[in-house]
């Protein structure tokens, strides 16, 4: 079992910036592809990004490419996303996610869930 705690999310202007972060416990961290998803009234949840178990690949969602950025750090068990140039759009609960194996941006293919966390982003 992993278990995934995010936070960081909070209420931020249009244009301002957050930075999510996912605290791991529980079995081998770097051993897991770590993704965040985000969910908005009314809508399914999307892919936003994904790190693989190492760090060394990256994937991005369209809409967020060239403004956010997913890292890891195995040593502290933590992943973060850097959100900038945040819009009313983004507005969501984000969730981070762990699965072992490839790289997926279907949310099924997850194993383990955080709680989630609030963003709004105010226009």
């Amino acid at each position: 079992q992993v278990q995934l705690v995010e936070s960081g999310g909070g209420l931020v202007q249009a244009g301002g910036s957050l930075r999510l972060s996912c605290a791991a416990s529980g079995r081998t961290f770097s051993n897991y592809r770590v993704g965040w998803f985000r969910q908005a009234p009314g809508k399914e949840r999307e892919f936003v990004a994904s790190i693989s178990a190492i760090g060394r690949m990256t994937y991005y969602a369209d809409s967020v490419k060239g403004r956010f950025t997913i890292s890891r750090d195995n040593a502290k068990n933590t992943v973060a996303l850097l959100m900038n140039s945040l819009k009313p759009e983004d507005t969501a609960v984000y969730y981070c996610a762990g699965k072992s194996g490839g790289t997926s941006s279907y949310a099924d293919d997850y194993d383990y869930w955080g709680q989630g966390t609030q963003v709004t982003v105010s226009s």
